[in-house]
């Protein structure tokens, strides 16, 4: 009997690190000049409140930028639930050129940025009353996202797009449109029931599958983006949310794995944004097992194949830090499993990222290190960086020398901390964050909350 011969110590250094799972905060000018002239006066625009903080105003509704998803650089001390000011977060946050340093010095080379104000899955425009507006703002988005902030630094950026959800048909055309313009990535809700739409199960939702289908799209369902929250109780820790918010993507997995859609459109595939690996070996061994035991009297039929094959085939696994997956990484499967740094979100791991993953990657083959950091992504999300830059100028090492001088943080306290006099909950949560979307959640628990910015104009 011989003894394998253990795995080299990862070098951080030599890591080629891509991110299926960043976001950005949209720069106050980046509607100018991309809406028509009809509707110009309309677009979004940042205001500055009385009590000097700045919020986003489209059509009469205040959106903020919650300090939890800009705090990079930011000592913990910092972090928080409130809407926050431009010169409160770090430049990376909006500014493409100085993003690019930000990700040279955490050794960064290619992301892929989730939005902000308009909401993961574009809730802020499927809200919009006058959907001829939503969908010229909605597009005008997409086109500063593909070519401003992706197109200005080729080869660093995957491009994401965003999608009129209030209608499948007008869904498939945009898909078609930014296909066009070499996106592969698009952004959607992990429930769109939640949303006040058909569920998955709908045949509402084939036009979008269809052109999905076509165009081998992946559909990006991040944590959230049903604008909801975990919620155990209203007197629950703000802790408790924060750990059990990932697990919702459990159960968009399960629902989709079950569903007509892996069945009927081949070539779709989903990414589970934000959702951590560690629990799927459990999904798929408890999915087939219902399988074998249920599927004759429930009616299921997944045409020959095992749950566990299916999602191997159609989904895709993104993780922050999961050392546990990262263990039974056979089980989850390989050529699946894609990184996340989440910048500038508190969960990030920015700028440290390199050091977390030489630890959490200890004892994985070289081979199975390469797809998950980046080349599971480059084939997934059809990103080719090399045709930009060659590979040694892309490792962990060549990106942090072009970034020397760069300061990283954490930035100094602004003010003095003053700890919470106990810890927070869920309904702090709801009652002091002064989101629309989340007063819609505050509402049907009951939650008393401030004015909101709607009625305030």
């Amino acid at each position: 009997m011989t003894t394998a011969e253990p795995m080299p110590a990862v070098d951080k250094d030599s890591l080629i690190i891509v991110s299926v799972d960043d976001h950005l905060v949209e720069p106050r000018d980046m509607f100018a000049g991309r809406l028509p002239a009809a509707y110009a006066d309309r677009a979004p625009r940042v205001i500055e409140r009385p009590d000097g903080r700045e919020m986003w105003l489209f059509e009469g509704v205040e959106i903020p930028n919650f300090g939890l998803n800009a705090v990079s650089g930011r000592p913990q001390e910092e972090y928080g639930i409130e809407p926050t000011r431009f010169d409160e977060i770090r430049t990376g946050c909006w500014d493409v050129d100085a993003r690019i340093d930000d990700m040279n010095a955490g050794g960064i080379l290619g992301s892929m940025c989730f939005p902000s104000f308009p909401q993961f899955a574009g809730q802020i425009f499927a809200n919009t009353e006058d959907k001829d507006l939503a969908l010229v703002v909605l597009r005008a988005y997409n086109d500063w996202h593909i070519e401003e902030w992706c197109g200005r630094h080729p080869g660093r950026f995957i491009p994401l797009a965003l999608l009129p959800y209030w209608d499948p048909e007008l869904m498939a055309d945009e898909v078609r449109r930014v296909a066009a313009k070499g996106v592969r990535a698009l952004a959607w809700s992990e429930n769109p029931e939640k949303l006040g739409v058909p569920s998955f199960h709908s045949d509402h939702w084939d036009p979008f599958w269809r052109a999905c289908d076509e165009h081998q799209m992946v559909i990006c369902l991040h944590i959230g983006s049903s604008s909801q929250v975990k919620l155990p109780s209203l007197e629950s820790p703000f802790t408790a949310m924060l750990t059990l918010q990932p697990t919702s993507v459990m159960d968009t997995a399960a629902d989709l794995l079950w569903s007509r859609v892996p069945r009927r459109f081949p070539h779709i595939k989903f990414a589970l944004s934000e959702g951590g690996i560690g629990w799927i070996p459990y999904l798929l061994e408890r999915a087939d097992y219902v399988y074998g035991n249920h599927s004759r009297w429930t009616g299921t039929d997944l045409d020959g194949r095992l749950p566990s094959e299916v999602f191997r085939e159609h989904f895709v696994a993104c993780f922050i830090a999961d050392a546990v997956g990262l263990r039974l990484l056979d089980l989850v499967g390989p050529d699946i499993v894609c990184l996340e740094t989440d910048y500038p979100h508190s969960d990030s791991t920015w700028p440290s990222s390199p050091e977390h993953l030489a630890t959490d990657l200890d004892g994985v083959a070289p081979e199975h290190i390469a797809a998950i950091t980046h080349t599971n992504a480059m084939r997934i999300f059809g990103f080719d960086p090399f045709a930009h830059r060659p590979p040694e100028r892309c490792t962990v090492a060549a990106l942090r020398a072009e970034a020397a001088g760069v300061d990283v943080g954490p930035a100094p306290l602004r003010t003095p901390f003053t700890p919470p006099a106990s810890p927070l909950t869920l309904l702090d949560l709801l009652s002091r964050a002064e989101h629309p979307l989340l007063d819609e959640q505050a509402k049907k628990e009951g939650v008393d909350v401030a004015p909101s910015a709607q009625e305030a104009q």
